[in-house]
């Protein structure tokens, strides 16, 4: 794992280089500038919306993994859980499948937006608990987006 991950800094170092912004560069609308992860690779920023809108009323944590970090109060945790359901040639964000038959449960009108890169390949994954494809899809990611029983990441 970790040669792997040596040999991807290595490949994608050149890249990072003409992708890193300059300091003068602006934050993402409304988001603060994340502290720097210089070591690692694996940088997600996830944003957590209570009322189902991005309208300012949503929490923003960053995560850091290998080494752990960021702002995310159970970065171990959700680093740990994410490497457990990354497997080379799949991506681990991938939404429900068009089609797919799910039961008709709403689990609640919590939205979460998930940006970054994770094992190399671009992360951009909106998450919602609109029924039980979606609560299940959530609940792989847990750690990293909380749950309404066990608290929101950032706040406690």
């Amino acid at each position: 794992m970790l040669l792997r991950r040596i040999a991807l800094a290595a490949a994608l170092a050149p890249v990072a280089l003409l992708a890193v912004p300059s300091a003068s560069a602006a934050p993402a609308a409304g988001l603060p500038m994340p502290p720097a992860n210089p070591e690692g690779l694996d940088h997600l920023t996830v944003i957590i919306s209570d009322n189902g809108r991005f309208d300012g009323s949503q929490t923003s944590t960053y995560l850091y993994c290998h080494p752990d970090g960021g702002t995310h109060p159970r970065a171990r945790e959700a680093c740990h859980q994410i490497d457990g359901q990354t497997t080379w040639g799949k991506d681990p964000f991938a939404p429900v499948p068009d089609g797919t038959v799910c039961t008709m449960i709403y689990g609640g009108p919590q939205r979460a937006r998930v940006v970054g890169q994770w094992a190399g390949r671009p992360v951009r994954a909106d998450f919602k608990r609109t029924n039980g494809c979606e609560i299940e899809r959530w609940e792989k990611f847990s750690r990293l987006l909380g749950t309404p029983e066990k608290g929101w990441p950032g706040i406690r």
